[in-house]
């Protein structure tokens, strides 16, 4: 019982059965409707069969006479079927018809009437030869629904149907019906059972792959069948979600390990610069530069910090009223002016290409942010393997309704497996991690690229890389 109870609990049974009950209730009314108009039909039917052949044997007897009348209504009379005539004189008397017994409310006031008769049945066996011979066959019940008239001669005319038969038939319409409702109901159940236990099929094996998935097991999916349907559609999207959240559980586990090695170095450097110059003896000199070299990493651990804290910001959308038109040309050709004097000193030239008024929505200091990174990063690495001279290309230009903001250099590059993966947060390429940075750069570049609906790649420049930041326009 508990479980039928569960069972009915659950939307899929509920809809199920409310569309059964819908469905039933709609055929049973039309199935009511059809035998209601059949059985109406057939007493229309069977009314206008009267009305005619009583016009047609008032004309005779208009007409022709008393005996053309007679003989109508003779072989008419003679005619099996449902037919019911009577024909008798001005006093109501028998003379001629298949009914011999009249009510005589019936002869008296003409109109329309329904009564029970007998009448000799035409269509019965003959009777046995010999003396059981003279006995006539039984006659055979009915009820007719006639007409009854009065002729110009005085004469009395009925005319009728036996609805024995038109009740036969409505019982048979009325059985039909009643078999149709239990099979409509019998196959909706079954039909709705069905497909119940069909959608709560499916629907379990969502909630099983999601229980094994809270028990730790984030590789467990949702199975997805070849009928392509609205359940499909559901899977294939939990799958995507699955998927995107198992990849930021392993970045998270990446970004963990990443920043307690990035931290940890610093602040054991500072712990050992606190203490030597704390340590007795110490020259003056030696704790000036203790203290020097505290304040530079506790730069870089602020910095570390800040870039975080921004990459969070452009990550979680830009607030109400923080995007505005921005002047990219400007910003762009400002930054490349600033960052020219840097590239020269460590002997890199600097090109810029970039076309002016060039406006979108955006973060002003979001975008400046975004290629301060691209710059620093060229000058780090913008020095070609062997003898040449260092060069970085800043170009923004318009192309089929975008903004492209282009800062290529010369460098070693960046291997084409590797382009996705700098990307995320604390990755460096550099295994040592000696040299000074982050991680956090080109991470900051692709989440406010994102911010502001664009894509951010890192393509060859042969040699080197060219970082394009693609915004619309």
């Amino acid at each position: 019982m508990s479980r039928l109870v569960q069972l009915w609990r659950t939307s899929t049974v509920r809809l199920t059965a409310t569309f059964i009950l819908i469905f039933s209730i709609f055929s049973i009314l039309l199935l009511a409707f059809i035998t209601w108009q059949s059985s109406v039909q057939i007493q229309r039917q069977q009314a206008n069969d009267i009305d005619r052949e009583v016009r047609v044997l008032q004309r005779i007897d208009t007409n022709q006479g008393i005996r053309a009348l007679a003989f109508a209504v003779e072989r008419l009379s003679r005619n099996p079927g449902p037919g019911v005539y009577f024909l008798g004189d001005t006093s109501g008397q028998y003379l001629l018809g298949n009914v011999t017994d009249i009510p005589a409310n019936v002869l008296i006031d003409p109109g329309i009437y329904s009564f029970d008769y007998e009448r000799a049945d035409p269509l019965a066996d003959p009777p046995p030869e010999g003396p059981a011979g003279d006995l006539a066959p039984p006659p055979r019940p009915g009820f007719a629904v006639v007409r009854s008239v009065e002729l110009s001669n005085g004469m009395r005319l009925v005319v009728g149907r036996d609805v024995v038969e038109r009740r036969g038939f409505s019982a048979i319409i009325v059985q039909s019906f009643m078999f149709g409702v239990l099979g409509i109901i019998l196959f909706s159940v079954i039909a709705g059972g069905v497909t119940a236990r069909r959608v709560l099929k499916r629907i379990d094996t969502i909630r099983d792959t999601s229980t094994k998935i809270m028990s730790g097991n984030l590789s467990e999916r949702v199975p997805v069948t070849r009928r392509n349907d609205e359940f499909d559609g559901l899977a294939t999207n939990l799958n995507a979600m699955l998927d995107r959240i198992e990849q930021l559980l392993q970045g998270l586990k990446e970004v963990t390990d990443n920043v307690a090695h990035d931290l940890k170095t610093p602040l054991t450097r500072l712990r050992n610069q606190a203490e030597s110059a704390l340590r007795d003896g110490a020259s003056e000199e030696s704790r000036q530069r203790a203290l020097e070299t505290t304040i530079a990493e506790s730069d870089r651990l602020i910095q570390t910090f800040n870039a975080l804290l921004m990459i969070a910001r452009a990550e979680a959308g830009a607030p109400s009223g923080a995007l505005a038109d921005v002047d990219v040309s400007t910003v762009v050709a400002d930054l490349a002016e600033l960052y020219g004097p840097v590239a020269e000193d460590e002997g890199i030239v600097v090109e810029t290409a970039i076309a002016e008024g060039v406006h979108l929505r955006g973060n002003r200091e979001l975008i400046g942010q975004a290629m301060v990174n691209l710059l620093e990063n060229a000058v780090k690495y913008a020095k070609p393997e062997g003898e040449g001279q260092g060069r970085i290309a800043v170009g923004l230009r318009r192309a089929g309704g975008r903004v492209l903001i282009e800062v290529a250099d010369n460098g070693p590059g960046i291997p084409e497996a590797d382009r996705k993966r700098v990307l995320e947060r604390f990755v460096r390429l550099e295994k040592s991690r000696s040299e000074t940075g982050s991680g956090l750069g080109l991470s900051l570049v692709d989440a406010v690229t994102r911010l502001h609906g664009g894509e951010f790649r890192i393509e060859d420049n042969a040699p080197g890389v060219r970082a394009v930041i693609d915004l619309p326009g």
